[in-house]
């Protein structure tokens, strides 16, 4: 962890928006820079993140306002962050919100101050009354300050942060607003309840009793002649509606991220939910954790990181972490055992992997019916992240 600066640090701090190719790659690289000394911090991938923060290539632009900004200290970046306006948000949820993201700073309470100071004024600007964050353009994308678990591995998907942040955020009035959980969830070994066939007794049921079925695929042509990752992100829309600040996808988001989402898809931990006619009401997605494998490539796919992560992915023989990436299922099958059908199909791969755990997606402190789905596996929450807000 960067050292706090025990003496004052007279020199002023700056903060520009960017405005160049080579600004905003700057931007996407100060994540690395800043953490690529610690263990359990996985970098911005630069390829996807410019991608990402492109309005040329993400969709959620038609709806979203956004500016980026570089903090300097006698020339040297010292800190980022992105102002987001997600206008179909704020009229799904009737606020007036900025949102900041991509948010990272040195232990220095000048630059934390500078970069928010700034997310204020241009909300303000844009007739905003409160912010809120670390947010995103929707929530596919990374969200949720950490608060503990700093001394664990993070994903691909997720915020890692320094211990400090919080801290900062805080003594600049910000108060928490919301929050996540993530679980270790440990693959089922030996006498444990869950490989007593207890989920599986239960997708028993729910396939006799319902008609719901597994549909497995047999290559990723299929999935993506068929629409498959579109009606699956439809299910999501439906499923996430009701949660914190969720900003429903169109179709013309879906058809991004399915390009994108199947690029790494795993076939083996893609677990869709049918009923009786044939309809999606659940999915389950899970991969081969590349967090090693994105340290090894220092955040970039090119020229050669793209082997470091293809290696984890389809090559390496042993695994050790399975990554949750999306689990969601209709409200109206909540009750009739179709999240079992999930556990019953990714349990047994699970174990023939020879993984040890899985790691959970973050899911909401208050959402206790997705809470509930790991009462019979032997898990812990081993972290959590927060949402913080202020009134501008």
């Amino acid at each position: 962890m960067p050292q706090r600066d025990r003496e004052p640090n007279m020199s002023t701090v700056t903060v520009s928006q960017v405005s160049t190719e080579k600004e905003m790659r700057a931007f996407v690289r100060f994540n690395y820079e800043l953490y690529k000394d610690c263990p359990y911090a996985v970098p911005d991938l630069l390829e996807d993140t410019l991608e990402t923060l492109s309005p040329h290539c993400n969709p959620a632009f038609r709806f979203c306002q956004a500016a980026f900004f570089l903090a300097r200290r006698d020339g040297k970046i010292v800190g980022r962050v992105a102002a987001i306006i997600n206008s179909r948000a704020n009229e799904r949820w009737e606020r007036k919100d900025v949102r900041f993201g991509w948010i990272d700073f040195i232990d220095d309470p000048d630059v934390s101050q500078a970069l928010l100071q700034t997310v204020e004024q241009w909300g303000r600007e844009r007739g905003m009354d409160r912010m809120v964050g670390p947010l995103g353009f929707t929530d596919l994308d990374p969200e949720g300050m950490l608060t503990e678990g700093f001394d664990q591995l993070s994903t691909l998907c997720t915020i890692y942060n320094y211990p400090y942040y919080p801290e900062h955020i805080r003594r600049l009035g910000l108060e928490r607003e919301t929050g996540w959980v993530e679980r270790k969830v440990f693959i089922p070994k030996g006498e444990h309840e869950a490989n007593n066939a207890k989920y599986f007794r239960i997708a028993q049921m729910a396939e006799q009793r319902y008609g719901f079925r597994l549909r497995h695929f047999g290559s990723k042509r299929e999935i993506r002649k068929g629409g498959y990752v579109q009606k699956m992100l439809g299910v999501i829309n439906r499923a996430y509606a009701e949660l914190y600040g969720y900003s429903e996808l169109d179709s013309e988001q879906m058809e991004w991220y399915a390009k994108r989402f199947l690029l790494m898809l795993d076939r083996r931990f893609l677990s869709v939910v049918e009923n009786r006619e044939g309809e999606i009401i659940g999915v389950g997605v899970c991969m081969p954790s590349v967090s090693r494998a994105v340290q090894k490539a220092h955040g970039k796919l090119f020229p050669f990181g793209w082997r470091h992560i293809a290696r984890e992915l389809w090559f390496k023989q042993k695994h050790q972490i399975l990554d949750m990436l999306l689990v969601g299922v209709l409200p109206e099958y909540h009750e009739k055992g179709a999240n079992a059908l999930f556990f019953a199909d990714l349990i047994p791969g699970g174990i023939n992997g020879g993984y040890e755990w899985a790691e959970s997606h973050p899911q909401l402190e208050d959402n206790l019916a997705s809470q509930m789905q790991w009462k019979y596996l032997d898990c812990t929450i081993h972290k959590r992240r927060a949402v913080f807000a202020k009134n501008i």
